[in-house]
């Protein structure tokens, strides 16, 4: 645990000129503003800095718009990328009349959910292992008129580059092209991101993320995938901010644009989150039991039973995007069966089998995307999963065969993930209950989450959609 003179100390010796807070809304993106290094005190750690909630989506309204930031000693590092050096805090929302945390922060919904964690004395921490993909483009343009919509990727590595005779041949045709699904480990030439990702994993380790592996995934015009380290889940879901802010800022520095767009590609693979966890107690891990199915111990099998009963609710967090849903269909390794397997990647859950350490025993949900709120995600597959180790829910048999080889009838069978952002949410509005044990979430919380992800899927519903013309243009 840091503290703050060791913080102001550190800034010091490392030669910081300004000092950046950082904080998240609720759809879940960061915001931030800058101070002289001289105004960085011990009394700001306490005390807090002011800012106008109402201007923040999701926040205050305009008639109680004062909040204030705390900013968190440990979550302290040097920007890499300002030109300036500038000491970067990430910070929790408090209400300076109540002079409690923020109900609404993000950051300050997985503190409640640890808390209430440890209360229930099921365990004392949660360990989450995001697996965030992206994409690299090496430019993007689209609009959104009253009479005019579209887009257009460019990719030198994709599938479309070696037929586009618009394009200068040598810039985006070079032979060497990925096709769709065909980018799953691939050398150079095919694979031109090494170098880049290599950049990318050099910055995180500068500012404090462990990475395992790094590569090119399925997916054509540059799919990647950088792991990090698992992590309990506060300094997780603090370090999937961090990941896609130097992701997206090293491919800026190399004249490039980085996605993390679920489905920015038809007809291909797109961009998950598949999330690994597990529940431990006194430094011993509560998912495993030698004899149990895949490894699995019963507490672990009723998180499971959990995480299933409420997927669709917990989706609407999850994969919180429009675009999430054209990821989840069938056919491009997206688990949109709702059940639990050993190995097999088309179950929502999966338990991986690479090692037989009780510490390596976890199951991956794999239904999020990277467009989600990682605070708020995190901390509704962790009440889900509670609620499921609470009530002792049985996830019913695992599904060990290929879902996808199935008969009509028997795959009927089978529960789905939502079929879209407008299910999801509907689910959330119907299942929130387990949400809200303990104060994790606020019901002020999940009302201005609803109403932002209903805004946002209404702008896509009302709109014309280009396909519509062809379909339907003669009609």
């Amino acid at each position: 645990m840091a503290t703050a003179k060791q913080v102001i100390d550190n800034a010091k010796r490392d030669g910081a000129e300004y000092f950046d807070v950082r904080f998240t809304d609720v759809p879940g993106l960061q915001h931030h503003f800058s101070m002289p290094i001289s105004r960085l005190t011990p009394e700001v750690f306490t005390e807090g800095l002011g800012f106008d909630g109402s201007s923040v989506r999701g926040f205050q309204t305009i008639d109680a718009s004062d909040m204030l930031l705390i900013p968190d000693p440990d979550s302290a590092y040097m920007d890499p990328f300002t030109a300036r050096p500038t000491l970067a805090l990430v910070a929790d929302v408090k209400d300076p009349v109540t002079g409690e945390l923020y109900g609404k922060d993000p950051r300050g919904v997985v503190r409640r959910a640890v808390d209430y964690l440890k209360s229930t004395k099921v365990a004392d921490t949660a360990y989450f292992g995001p697996e965030a993909e992206f994409f690299v483009f090496d430019g993007v343009s689209f609009e959104n008129e009253p009479a005019r919509a579209g887009f257009s990727i460019e990719s030198a590595e994709a599938a479309w580059a070696s037929v586009d005779s618009e394009t200068p041949v040598g810039l985006l045709n070079p032979g060497h092209v990925i096709p769709y699904k065909g980018g799953y480990f691939p050398l150079s030439p095919l694979d031109t991101m090494q170098d880049l990702r290599s950049d990318m994993v050099t910055v995180m380790e500068s500012v404090g993320i462990p990475i395992e592996v790094h590569h090119h995934e399925v997916g054509t015009a540059g799919q990647a995938e950088i792991d990090m380290e698992f992590d309990h889940m506060l300094a997780m879901a603090d370090k999937v901010q961090l990941y896609k802010y130097v992701v997206k800022n090293v491919a800026a520095q190399n004249g490039k644009t980085a996605t993390f767009m679920p489905k920015p590609i038809y007809g291909d693979n797109g961009s998950g989150m598949h999330t690994h966890q597990s529940l431990w107690k006194g430094g011993k891990p509560l998912f495993y039991d030698k004899v149990g199915y895949a490894g699995l111990s019963d507490l672990a099998r009723w998180y499971i039973g959990g995480l299933l009963k409420h997927a669709n609710a917990v989706l609407a967090f999850a994969a919180s995007s429009t675009n999430s849903y054209k990821r989840l269909v069938p056919g491009y390794e997206a688990p949109v069966n709702l059940a639990y397997s050993m190995r097999n990647r088309s179950a929502a859950v999966r338990i991986p089998l690479y090692s037989e350490s009780p510490k390596a025993k976890r199951l991956e949900f794999r239904c999020p995307d990277p467009s989600a709120n990682p605070y708020l995600a995190f901390a509704a597959m962790l009440m889900a999963g509670l609620d499921g180790v609470l009530n002792k829910i049985d996830p019913g048999k695992p599904l060990d065969t290929n879902i996808y080889e199935l008969s009509p009838a028997q795959a009927k069978k089978i529960p789905q993930v939502p079929g879209s952002l407008p299910e999801a949410l509907t689910a959330l509005e119907k299942d929130n209950k387990f949400l809200l044990e303990g104060g994790v979430f606020t019901e002020a919380l999940i009302e201005s989450y609803l109403e932002l992800k209903w805004e946002e899927a209404d702008e896509v519903a009302l709109r014309p959609h280009p396909i519509e013309f062809e379909l339907y243009y003669s009609v």
